[in-house]
């Protein structure tokens, strides 16, 4: 029985997946997506989140600390630069994994692990577009502004023709 074991080993040494799993990390984090086996995505997804949050305080000794694990000076400074930046105000959850269809090679099941803000297909209108103003190109906005428009004149003049053969 495998109570309480947490780690995937994925078939590796101990050394091996630790090497592994940070040069994959400096990769997504360098790159903003991976494609890889569903299983080492997975195990990815565990290495790579506290990294992410250690790197929201900027200080020196989160970045040593960040450092010791993915040990690339660009990533980190990747990291710190724009990615803590853009994830500060996310709780958790800085990753998305979506599956794949299965490698011709050996059948194994792929997947696709990328850093949530930064895909723009899934980022809401409003965050992505927030300081530009929407322009209305259709007709159907014209038709509903100069209609009550054309009431309040139509108004007056009926009232003004009616004062006037009044006044006759």
């Amino acid at each position: 029985m495998r109570h309480g074991k947490k780690v995937n080993h994925l078939g590796r040494t101990a050394s091996h997946r630790k090497a592994l799993l940070a040069n994959m990390a400096s990769s997504l984090i360098l790159h903003k997506r991976i494609s890889t086996t569903l299983a080492k995505a997975k195990a990815l997804r565990t290495y790579v989140e506290p990294l992410i949050t250690k790197s929201k305080d900027d200080t020196t000794h989160s970045r040593r600390t960040v450092f010791a694990y993915l040990k690339d000076k660009t990533a980190v400074s990747e990291l710190f630069r724009e990615v803590s930046v853009k994830v500060a105000d996310r709780p958790g959850g800085y990753t998305r994994i979506i599956k794949l269809s299965n490698r011709l090679g050996d059948n194994a099941s792929m997947a696709l692990i990328e850093l949530v803000d930064y895909n723009d297909v899934y980022v809401k209108e409003g965050k992505a577009k927030s300081g530009e103003k929407k322009t209305r190109r259709g007709r159907g906005g014209a038709k509903k502004t100069s209609a009550p428009a054309a009431e309040s004149q139509a108004q007056p003049d009926a009232d003004t023709s009616a004062d006037t053969t009044a006044a006759e």
